[in-house]
């Protein structure tokens, strides 16, 4: 008996220290992504403004490869360093913080396409590990902070607790949960969050118009729907991956960010359009209010988020792939005459989970952003997509355990 007692003493102690450690780091990580959601959204605003911003990307360009270069950073590994650092025990330098803090409001200043919770992710990761060893926190311990950090600064940007908290612990792998890191995570992002909003920072949420009744006919045009989201989320993969490839040929960084922003402001010009610049979240609300949405929409709002990341500007890739899935399947829905909000947030959420193999997580910022009413149709994109969507995602550094199509153990990094 007093052996139980003393078990239940070192698990209690072990909960309230971690429980003081996520408030604290939720505290910090949300007071830093509201400061950057801030510095954000009004680079945007002043953006949108002055149109023609959009001319100096290229020279935006060259101060970001410079801050990095100067730092030492002459490879920069981004998300994937985060990743790696919970799953090899790879050290995150403080410097990442500032450099993608900064970079990425002047990427968006100036009208790159590109997200920003890839950034959080990096700044919540980076913050969080470099007290943990500050702490003198083991190894273990470190990697769990890190997911802390991670948790607490995408609920403070994004405004979806519950997803925050989830993503940090099934992203690392795919076929695991890192169930070790449910409080800290619970706690970081739940305390971010409400960080966020006692600073009036407040999440988006879409109002679906039309969701019908669920039935024979309606489930299986899901189905189909959801088949294009999972090769489309290939497709998002494979692009970005081969524009990587093919700036890569360009050995000067300096030219290689010049070329690509010039690029981005010369398709902005050409288009007549700023829809595609930034995060484009106006095209994404636009995709719920039944306005018509062009089939190529999807395209080259993936084409501008290729340009913008592969060439050297910061960001990250999950917003564009909210836009990208939004578009399209706001798109197949108007030619079929459906619903073109519901359809719209199926492709949302059908994209995120193939690019980033995270099912669960995909379901809950589906019912953060959506509502529960569209249940059945989420849950069925959301399945279909994952499957289907081969082992391919974002980050490099991501490990797949176990198969999709059968209950074995494979180990293997994610396609690109």
């Amino acid at each position: 008996m007093n052996n139980v007692f003393r078990q239940s003493g070192r698990r209690l102690v072990a909960f309230a220290g971690w429980f003081a450690c996520a408030v604290a780091i939720g505290i910090i990580c949300g007071l830093t992504g509201c400061a950057f959601s801030w510095c954000v959204t009004n680079a945007t605003g002043f953006r949108t403004a002055h149109s023609w911003m959009v001319f100096l990307l290229p020279l935006s360009g060259l101060i970001i490869v410079y801050m990095y270069r100067r730092s030492g950073e002459y490879k920069t590994r981004g998300t994937n360093l985060v990743l790696a650092s919970i799953n090899e025990s790879e050290h995150i330098p403080f410097r990442q913080a500032p450099l993608i803090f900064i970079s990425t409001v002047i990427t968006h200043l100036f009208g790159g396409s590109s997200g920003r919770e890839g950034a959080a992710l990096q700044l919540g990761g980076s913050i969080a590990q470099n007290i943990g060893r500050v702490l003198h926190m083991n190894d273990e311990d470190v990697r769990t902070i890190t997911m802390c950090g991670m948790s607490a600064c995408f609920s403070a940007v994004f405004g979806t607790p519950l997803a925050a908290a989830i993503f940090s612990m099934e992203v690392i792998s795919v076929g695991i949960m890192h169930y070790a890191a449910i409080v800290p995570c619970v706690v970081s992002s739940f305390t971010a969050s409400l960080v966020a909003r006692q600073l009036g920072f407040v999440s988006e949420v879409y109002v679906l118009p039309e969701i019908p009744v669920f039935a024979p006919g309606t489930a299986i045009i899901t189905v189909l729907l959801a088949i294009i989201f999972a090769l489309a989320s290939i497709l998002f993969c494979r692009v970005l991956y081969g524009s990587e490839v093919i700036f890569s040929h360009i050995r000067n960084p300096y030219l290689r960010v010049m070329l690509g922003g010039a690029l981005v402001a010369a398709l902005s010009v050409l288009l007549g359009t700023q829809d595609y610049l930034g995060t484009s979240i106006p095209l994404l609300a636009s995709c719920f209010t039944g306005a018509a949405i062009p089939l190529y929409a999807f395209a080259l709002k993936l084409l501008f988020t290729a340009l913008t990341l592969s060439s050297g500007f910061k960001g990250g890739e999950i917003v564009p792939s909210f836009v990208v899935g939004g578009t399209l399947g706001a798109a197949l829905a108007g030619l079929f005459g459906l619903p073109t909000g519901l359809f719209a947030a199926c492709g949302v959420i059908g994209l995120f989970c193939g690019v980033t193999n995270c099912p669960i997580t995909s379901l809950l910022i589906a019912f953060e952003l959506f509502g529960f009413k569209g249940m059945p149709y989420f849950a069925i994109t959301i399945a279909v997509s994952y499957m289907l969507s081969d082992y391919y995602g974002l980050y490099s550094t991501q490990r797949i355990l176990y198969s999709k199509f059968s209950d074995r153990r494979i180990n293997e990094k994610t396609k690109k």
